[in-house]
């Protein structure tokens, strides 16, 4: 079990629809935190960043090393959405989903398993669509489908330095970003589960030390 009370824990979209949630019950639970996003205030040590920018990710991670003295966690709640038929998602569109939902992680977990104490863990939070990819979300399928891959890959390299690598990928949400794309309009969807309750399997991942929850495993 992965004890949080005092734990030092880094949040990325922490502004999001879910990254709020996860942040609350963190926070209730004891949980040290700095929270990032692009425009954030908080009650918790706050770091604003732009994760399409290169250094973002590293600064980000070192600012929270520095004001802790150390990190036990990262979860990274941070991502876009775009819909669209393949034929009408443009290339512009395509890199900021695979810039958000795939690099800006990969770039957090070369940080941070340079960075995190032993013991720690790194949780990426995908969605449903990178196991059961969808029509006119196709980019954004391919975009958490590969960072899912990068986190079953890095999984076995971070286990040389006991770091848990934690890879999520939730049911459709009500968090509001299908509301917000970066493209495109979203097709018509069934209700989705609270973020609330979301955020509250997320937190219980963390703590009873998984490292792979598909979407059958909410309710």
């Amino acid at each position: 079990m992965t004890t949080l009370d005092g734990a030092r824990i880094l949040v990325f979209g922490a502004s999001g629809g879910l990254g709020g949630p996860i942040v609350d019950q963190l926070a209730k639970a004891g949980a040290r935190l700095t929270v990032s996003g692009r425009s954030i205030e908080s009650d918790h040590h706050t770091v604003n960043a732009d994760l399409t920018l290169p250094d973002s990710a590293r600064s980000v991670v070192a600012e929270a090393v520095e004001h802790h003295g150390g990190l036990d966690g990262i979860v990274i709640a941070a991502g876009v959405v775009a819909f669209g038929p393949v034929t009408e998602v443009d290339d512009d569109t395509v890199d900021e989903l695979l810039l958000l939902n795939y690099l800006a992680p990969l770039r957090i977990l070369r940080s941070a398993l340079t960075t995190l104490d032993q013991g720690g863990f790194v949780l990426n939070i995908s969605a449903v669509v990178a196991d059961k990819p969808m029509p006119n979300m196709g980019a954004y399928s391919a975009s958490k489908a590969a960072a899912s891959a990068l986190l079953k890959s890095v999984r076995t390299e971070a286990r040389k330095s006991k770091i848990r690598i934690v890879d999520v990928r939730p049911p459709h949400t009500e968090t509001g970003l299908a509301t917000r794309p970066i493209a495109g309009q979203a097709p018509k969807l069934p209700e989705g589960l609270t973020p609330d309750s979301v955020a509250a399997r997320i937190v219980a991942a963390i703590t009873d030390d998984e490292t792979d929850v598909g979407a059958d495993q909410f309710s």
